[in-house]
C-alpha cells in the first residue's frame, strides 16, 4: 500500500422499503462516488434487510452495506457529503483501518489458509471398538 491512498471502511443503512433494484442502485452510486474520487472498492458485503435498534425516520427496518475501500484521503469527504444528500440512507460511519488491524487481518488470513488443507476430511474417533460379528456372538 502507497502512502498515498489509505484503508477506508464504510457501513451504511439504506431504508428498506426500497425494492432490492432500488437499494443496488444507491451501493452503485457509493461506488460511484469511490471511484470518482480516486479510490478503489476492495470489498463490498450486503449484510441484508435487518431490524434497527431504534426507529431512524420513522423507519424500524435497513438494508445494512459495508464497504471496504482504499482512496486518497479526500474520497470520505466526498463519500461523507454524498451520504448526507441521499435521502434514501438513513445512518452511515467510514473509518480509517488502523495499521495494526491490517496486520492482524493479514496474521488471521495466513492462519486459516495454513491450519488444514480442505480436501483433508477431519480425524474421527470409532464409534464401536468392536465388529458387527462380535456382537453376533453373543
Amino acid at each position: 500500500m502507497d502512502t498515498t491512498h489509505r484503508l477506508y471502511e464504510t457501513t451504511f443503512i439504506v431504508n428498506a422499503s426500497l425494492d432490492d433494484p432500488q437499494v443496488d442502485a444507491v451501493v452503485t452510486r457509493v461506488q460511484d462516488t469511490i471511484t470518482k474520487n480516486g479510490g478503489t472498492v476492495k470489498a463490498l458485503n450486503k449484510w441484508g434487510r435487518k431490524r434497527l435498534s431504534y426507529s431512524i425516520n420513522k423507519k424500524t427496518n435497513g438494508y445494512y452495506v459495508n464497504v471496504e475501500f482504499q482512496s486518497p484521503a479526500a474520497a470520505p469527504n466526498a463519500l461523507e457529503r454524498f451520504y448526507q444528500l441521499d435521502e434514501m440512507i438513513l445512518r452511515h460511519l467510514t473509518i480509517a483501518v488502523d495499521k495494526r488491524a491490517i496486520k492482524a487481518r493479514a496474521a488471521v488470513a495466513a492462519a486459516e489458509a495454513a491450519v488444514v488443507p480442505a480436501d483433508v476430511p477431519p480425524a474421527r474417533e470409532p464409534l464401536f471398538t468392536e465388529t458387527p460379528d462380535e456382537r453376533k456372538k453373543d
